[in-house]
């Protein structure tokens, strides 16, 4: 039996450093054993995928130096590897499941779902399809069909018992059926779900080792039971522990910069980075932790991955990368780094023209100019005080710019201009009251080259960052707080981005 593991990535956001850590892991344990490992991009959700995603996440996989033997750019005899080019296929299947009486057609709408899961929220029940479509009869069916009554397919799930999902690192796992919700497999508009694709592709993909993260243990036995469902064996499951901040709080973008793209534009080696995922991913100690990636395929055992929750600490990264920059490159390598990291000819050109109508002398460019080349600025909260909002205003104005941000499609001028003025209106004032702060918060300065041109430059992940720390000076909201003021945003705003 050849291995085969894949990483698939959803192109919704900016690449996450837990898909890097995964997709290494991945990587690992297929060298490891002269395996093969693919790439795979799940685009079910059609509203949030973009083109642009998958480029930066294929990019910045690659900058680490990670490669695949199979992927959407480079093909392979099990392709598409784009879900959204597979359509046909999981219709197939879907239909199989119809026939075999496996799933159901389900016609509720929207609003009796919601009324069931508020009297299942007062009951204190688990949230779950009640499994009222499930016993419609054919002439049920069709006179909903005949009125034009959207459906979706679900999956037929025992009312009773306990799947055991067998874990490769953590043993037996038993999940009650009754905790299992009846999933939806194929969307209204023809689509599959996830889980649908996702059995079906690791199957036709020929699978052999499903390394994710802990957070799909829960939807273990939906996939297991599409895989009893078809007569397919099911690929080894091993689902690896979450990455964790320092105080053992999941790791997310609130508390730390979680964007592969940020570590990259702070002026981190990709070696770096890779070596400090590789040793994240052991709790074998021994020897020089300063590792190739050769060096960490060699030591890789599944057997070593520590259960506990790795703790993703900026400090040891910080050693790690400064090992690298001193001991791994020559002078002429690290010149070429620095060139590489910050000082391309297109981005130096673009700085040097916003940078030419505003300055005296020549001299002027290193204080005027040092923000580009920064990472966190020496900003104090009087420093953002110096405008006329107050501290809870730019408190909202700061958390509902990442909200915005992190929801835009493309980062461009336009549409950081968009939602900066959304903003404004949403807080009731002036836009250049509210820019103000994000001047300061951005370069560190109440004036300073047009503020949008210097955000697009500097990238979604140093701004995000930039206001993460703006916000830590201030006092950082609350979750009951970024609930109410994402509110204060109008309908069409993103919701749930932040929280």
């Amino acid at each position: 039996m050849t291995v085969r593991t894949r990483v698939a990535p959803s192109p919704t956001g900016d690449p996450h450093v837990g898909t890097a850590y995964v997709a290494l892991i991945n990587f690992l344990f297929a060298k490891k054993h002269a395996g093969k490992f693919l790439l795979r991009i799940e685009d079910t959700d059609q509203a949030r995928s973009t083109r642009e995603s998958e480029h930066a996440i294929l990019e910045s996989l690659r900058w680490l130096g990670l490669s695949w033997d199979e992927g959407p750019d480079i093909g392979g005899p099990h392709g598409p590897y784009r879900q959204s080019e597979r359509s046909a296929i999981y219709t197939k299947y879907i239909d199989e499941l119809l026939a075999a009486g496996n799933a159901f057609e389900c016609f509720c709408s929207p609003e009796r779902l919601e009324e069931m899961r508020v009297a299942q929220r007062a009951a204190k029940q688990p949230s779950r399809y009640d499994g009222l479509c499930a016993g419609l009869s054919a002439e049920e069916k069709r006179a909903h069909k005949a009125q034009g009554d959207p459906f979706v397919v679900r999956l037929k799930v025992p009312g009773d018992g306990v799947c055991v999902v067998q874990d490769e690192r953590r043993g037996a796992i038993e999940i009650e059926w009754k905790s299992v919700d009846m999933q939806v497999l194929m969307k209204s508009d023809g689509l599959p779900t996830y889980h649908l694709a996702n059995v079906v592709d690791d199957h036709l993909m020929e699978i052999t080792h499903v390394i994710r993260g802990e957070e799909w243990v829960s939807s273990a036995p939906k996939h297991l039971l599409l895989y009893s469902y078809f007569g397919w064996e099911a690929p080894k499951l091993i689902h690896l522990p979450l990455l964790r901040n320092p105080d053992k709080s999941k790791l997310s973008k609130r508390k730390n910069p979680t964007g592969i793209l940020f570590y990259q534009r702070m002026g981190y080696l990709p070696e770096a980075l890779m070596n400090f995922l590789g040793l994240l991913a052991s709790s074998h100690g021994e020897g020089d932790e300063m590792m190739s990636l050769d060096t960490l395929c060699e030591r890789f055992d599944l057997a070593h991955i520590s259960m506990g929750g790795p703790v993703f600490d900026v400090a040891k990264l910080d050693w790690l990368n400064g090992r690298y920059l001193r001991e791994g490159l020559t002078g002429a390598e690290f010149l070429g780094r620095i060139g590489q990291w910050g000082f391309t000819p297109e981005r130096i050109e673009r700085i040097a023209a916003l940078a030419q109508p505003r300055v005296e002398r020549l001299s002027d460019l290193g204080p005027f100019l040092a923000f580009f080349f920064a990472g966190r600025l020496a900003v104090t909260a009087e420093d953002l005080r110096a405008g006329k909002l107050a501290d809870l205003e730019m408190r909202q104005a700061f958390a509902l710019a990442q909200m915005e941000f992190d929801a835009l499609a493309g980062w461009t001028i336009a549409a950081i201009d968009a939602g900066l003025k959304r903003i404004a209106g949403a807080l009731g004032k002036k836009l250049r009251d509210v820019m103000r702060p994000f001047y300061v918060a951005i370069t560190g300065s109440p004036t300073s080259v047009p503020l949008y041109d210097a955000m697009e430059i500097l990238g979604r992940d140093i701004v995000r960052e930039r206001l993460r720390m703006a916000l830590e000076l201030l006092g950082k909201p609350s979750a009951k707080e970024l609930e109410e003021w994402r509110k204060l945003l109008p309908p069409e705003a993103p919701a749930d981005i932040v929280a």
